[in-house]
């Protein structure tokens, strides 16, 4: 907060890694699952109150500008191996995966969950 504040965003370092995010990732069979507590309206609050906190406004009809190129890709690989990471790094709940009926993918492979977008919680965050 204070160097945005007294540099107003012009840091004179960057964090660097050695890879990519995504080599950075484990499959969902090495992390153990977070249970994490309920809001308590106090310290932490739900997730509808938080959008509305935000200020953010869209249209529930208004079309998405987040856009996968391969919307298979997140029900293949992302769910399939690393549980949906894009569920947990947005914190307006943008991305989810829903029960759907049966579909068969591309490659053959059945699935009974979809990725779905919702746009109207995006935050735009930065």
């Amino acid at each position: 907060g204070i160097d945005t504040l007294l540099l107003r965003g012009r840091v004179p370092w960057t964090f660097e890694t050695s890879k990519p995010d995504h080599e950075h990732l484990l499959p969902k069979e090495k992390c153990p699952e977070i249970e994490y507590p309920k809001a308590d309206g106090i310290l932490t609050f739900a997730l509808l109150e938080n959008l509305q906190r935000s200020g953010t406004n869209h249209n529930d009809d208004q079309p998405a500008h987040l856009r996968p190129r391969d919307p298979e890709l997140q029900v293949r690989t992302n769910l399939a191996v690393w549980d949906g990471p894009e569920q947990r790094f947005c914190p307006a709940g943008v991305y989810e995966y829903v029960d759907c009926e049966p579909t068969t993918l591309s490659d053959g492979q059945q699935v009974t969950k979809r990725f779905q977008i919702n746009a109207q919680n995006c935050i735009h965050c930065k």
